[in-house]
Protein backbone atom coordinates (compact mmCIF):
# COMPACT_ATOMS: atom_id res chain seq x y z
CA UNK A 1 0.00 0.00 0.00
CA UNK A 2 2.77 2.32 0.81
CA UNK A 3 4.32 1.56 -2.65
CA UNK A 4 0.81 2.41 -4.54
CA UNK A 5 0.76 5.84 -2.43
CA UNK A 6 3.96 7.15 -2.38
CA UNK A 7 6.15 8.96 -0.32
CA UNK A 8 4.64 10.80 2.98
CA UNK A 9 4.93 14.87 1.94
CA UNK A 10 3.29 17.50 4.21
CA UNK A 11 0.91 19.88 2.84
CA UNK A 12 1.16 18.34 -1.26
CA UNK A 13 -2.06 19.71 -1.95
CA UNK A 14 -1.59 23.35 -1.61
CA UNK A 15 2.01 22.95 -3.48
CA UNK A 16 2.39 23.64 -7.07
CA UNK A 17 2.13 20.34 -8.85
CA UNK A 18 1.25 19.39 -12.36
CA UNK A 19 -0.64 16.08 -11.32
CA UNK A 20 -2.56 18.12 -8.31
CA UNK A 21 -6.14 18.18 -9.21
CA UNK A 22 -9.18 20.43 -8.65
CA UNK A 23 -10.55 17.18 -5.74
CA UNK A 24 -7.23 17.30 -4.01
CA UNK A 25 -7.48 20.94 -3.21
CA UNK A 26 -10.99 20.78 -2.21
CA UNK A 27 -10.33 17.36 -0.28
CA UNK A 28 -7.25 19.71 1.62
CA UNK A 29 -9.65 22.20 2.58
CA UNK A 30 -12.39 20.38 3.72
CA UNK A 31 -10.10 18.78 5.87
CA UNK A 32 -8.65 21.75 7.28
CA UNK A 33 -12.21 23.18 7.65
CA UNK A 34 -13.26 20.15 9.32
CA UNK A 35 -10.15 19.68 12.16
CA UNK A 36 -10.68 23.16 12.76
CA UNK A 37 -14.45 23.50 13.19
CA UNK A 38 -14.23 20.58 15.49
CA UNK A 39 -11.36 21.69 17.90
CA UNK A 40 -13.46 25.17 17.79
CA UNK A 41 -16.85 23.70 18.09
CA UNK A 42 -16.02 20.93 20.93
CA UNK A 43 -13.96 23.49 22.99
CA UNK A 44 -16.51 26.03 23.15
CA UNK A 45 -19.54 23.85 23.37
CA UNK A 46 -17.79 22.42 26.52
CA UNK A 47 -16.56 25.58 28.32
CA UNK A 48 -20.26 27.04 27.82
CA UNK A 49 -21.57 23.49 29.21
CA UNK A 50 -19.59 23.63 32.11
CA UNK A 51 -19.52 27.01 32.82
CA UNK A 52 -23.69 26.83 32.78
CA UNK A 53 -23.76 24.10 34.94
CA UNK A 54 -20.87 25.69 37.42
CA UNK A 55 -23.05 28.69 37.81
CA UNK A 56 -26.60 27.00 38.55
CA UNK A 57 -25.10 24.80 40.79
CA UNK A 58 -23.10 27.53 42.96
CA UNK A 59 -26.86 29.72 42.12
CA UNK A 60 -27.93 26.42 44.66
CA UNK A 61 -25.32 26.31 47.01
CA UNK A 62 -25.84 30.44 47.72
CA UNK A 63 -29.90 29.99 47.86
CA UNK A 64 -30.61 26.35 49.45
CA UNK A 65 -30.37 26.79 53.22
CA UNK A 66 -31.17 23.96 55.84
CA UNK A 67 -34.01 24.20 57.28
CA UNK A 68 -35.08 22.25 61.24
CA UNK A 69 -38.44 20.28 60.57
CA UNK A 70 -40.54 17.93 62.96
CA UNK A 71 -41.18 13.97 62.14
CA UNK A 72 -45.48 14.69 61.87
CA UNK A 73 -46.26 11.19 62.98
CA UNK A 74 -44.23 8.29 63.98
CA UNK A 75 -42.01 6.20 60.97
CA UNK A 76 -42.98 2.62 61.09
CA UNK A 77 -40.40 0.43 61.62
CA UNK A 78 -38.17 -0.45 64.50
CA UNK A 79 -36.23 2.12 65.77
CA UNK A 80 -32.14 1.59 65.59
CA UNK A 81 -29.78 0.53 68.63
CA UNK A 82 -29.14 3.32 70.86
CA UNK A 83 -26.34 5.60 69.31
CA UNK A 84 -26.17 4.13 66.19
CA UNK A 85 -27.79 5.50 62.82
CA UNK A 86 -29.96 3.76 59.92
CA UNK A 87 -28.17 4.14 56.37
CA UNK A 88 -29.23 5.12 54.08
CA UNK A 89 -30.57 1.75 52.71
CA UNK A 90 -32.73 1.35 56.54
CA UNK A 91 -34.38 4.73 56.45
CA UNK A 92 -38.21 4.98 55.58
CA UNK A 93 -40.68 7.49 54.60
CA UNK A 94 -42.09 9.92 56.35
CA UNK A 95 -44.15 13.02 57.00
CA UNK A 96 -42.50 15.93 57.97
CA UNK A 97 -43.88 19.92 58.66
CA UNK A 98 -41.31 22.92 58.81
CA UNK A 99 -41.82 26.70 58.06
CA UNK A 100 -40.53 28.56 55.95
CA UNK A 101 -38.30 31.67 56.29
CA UNK A 102 -41.63 33.64 54.68
CA UNK A 103 -43.40 32.35 58.14
CA UNK A 104 -45.74 29.85 55.99
CA UNK A 105 -45.92 26.32 56.88
CA UNK A 106 -45.29 23.78 54.82
CA UNK A 107 -45.18 19.59 54.67
CA UNK A 108 -44.03 16.98 52.52
CA UNK A 109 -41.93 13.74 52.44
CA UNK A 110 -38.64 12.19 53.01
CA UNK A 111 -36.24 9.72 54.65
CA UNK A 112 -36.25 9.59 58.12
CA UNK A 113 -34.94 6.53 60.79
CA UNK A 114 -37.38 3.92 61.30
CA UNK A 115 -39.06 4.32 64.24
CA UNK A 116 -38.95 8.56 64.60
CA UNK A 117 -41.64 9.55 67.23
CA UNK A 118 -43.28 12.34 66.20
CA UNK A 119 -42.14 15.42 66.67
CA UNK A 120 -38.41 14.39 66.39
CA UNK A 121 -36.41 17.15 64.60
CA UNK A 122 -34.58 16.25 61.49
CA UNK A 123 -32.72 18.92 58.78
CA UNK A 124 -34.17 19.53 55.63
CA UNK A 125 -32.89 21.70 52.48
CA UNK A 126 -35.68 24.04 51.02
CA UNK A 127 -35.14 26.43 48.36
CA UNK A 128 -36.16 30.55 48.69
CA UNK A 129 -39.96 29.57 48.26
CA UNK A 130 -39.61 26.88 51.21
CA UNK A 131 -40.40 24.18 48.97
CA UNK A 132 -37.96 20.35 49.75
CA UNK A 133 -35.01 20.38 47.67
CA UNK A 134 -32.24 17.88 47.40
CA UNK A 135 -28.85 19.00 49.57
CA UNK A 136 -26.66 21.07 47.30
CA UNK A 137 -23.09 19.84 45.67
CA UNK A 138 -20.66 20.86 47.06
CA UNK A 139 -18.01 23.18 45.60
CA UNK A 140 -15.55 20.20 44.58
CA UNK A 141 -18.33 17.86 43.95
CA UNK A 142 -19.66 20.65 41.74
CA UNK A 143 -16.22 21.34 40.16
CA UNK A 144 -16.49 17.14 39.27
CA UNK A 145 -19.58 17.36 37.37
CA UNK A 146 -19.22 20.58 35.35
CA UNK A 147 -16.15 19.50 34.39
CA UNK A 148 -17.64 15.77 33.32
CA UNK A 149 -20.47 17.66 31.65
CA UNK A 150 -18.49 19.60 29.88
CA UNK A 151 -16.08 17.40 28.50
CA UNK A 152 -19.39 15.34 27.62
CA UNK A 153 -20.90 18.14 25.75
CA UNK A 154 -17.64 18.84 23.95
CA UNK A 155 -16.98 15.52 22.65
CA UNK A 156 -20.41 15.25 21.47
CA UNK A 157 -20.10 18.33 20.06
CA UNK A 158 -17.17 17.65 17.94
CA UNK A 159 -18.18 14.35 16.77
CA UNK A 160 -21.15 16.39 14.56
CA UNK A 161 -18.61 18.42 12.40
CA UNK A 162 -16.17 15.37 12.43
CA UNK A 163 -18.37 12.76 11.35
CA UNK A 164 -19.73 15.51 8.44
CA UNK A 165 -16.02 16.11 7.45
CA UNK A 166 -15.68 12.23 7.36
CA UNK A 167 -18.64 12.11 5.07
CA UNK A 168 -17.96 14.73 2.73
CA UNK A 169 -14.06 13.72 2.00
CA UNK A 170 -15.64 9.93 1.63
CA UNK A 171 -18.00 11.40 -1.26
CA UNK A 172 -14.89 13.15 -3.00
CA UNK A 173 -12.80 10.08 -2.67
CA UNK A 174 -16.04 8.07 -4.11
CA UNK A 175 -16.19 11.06 -6.30
CA UNK A 176 -12.29 10.54 -7.39
CA UNK A 177 -12.08 6.82 -7.73
CA UNK A 178 -15.19 7.25 -10.49
CA UNK A 179 -13.11 9.61 -12.48
CA UNK A 180 -9.96 7.12 -12.37
CA UNK A 181 -12.43 4.62 -13.82
CA UNK A 182 -13.58 6.97 -16.43
CA UNK A 183 -9.97 7.55 -17.20
CA UNK A 184 -9.04 4.34 -16.99
CA UNK A 185 -11.67 2.99 -19.42
CA UNK A 186 -10.68 5.69 -22.11
CA UNK A 187 -6.72 5.19 -21.55
CA UNK A 188 -6.74 1.53 -20.50
CA UNK A 189 -7.40 -0.45 -24.20
CA UNK A 190 -4.06 2.10 -25.52
CA UNK A 191 -2.03 0.20 -22.77
CA UNK A 192 -2.37 -3.19 -24.56
CA UNK A 193 -1.34 -2.17 -28.27
CA UNK A 194 2.04 -2.86 -30.03
CA UNK A 195 2.98 -0.22 -32.07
Amino acid sequence: MKAFRGPKVWLWRWRRNPLRRRADVVEAWVVLGTCLLTVLAGVLAGLVAAGTVERGLARERATWRPTVARVAARATGKSPAHGSHASAGERVWAEVRWTAADGSAHTGRIRVEPGSRSGTPVTVWTDPRGRLVSRPTTASEAAFRSTLTGLLVGASTAAVPCVAGLAVRSRLEHRRMEAWDTEWARLGPQWGRMV
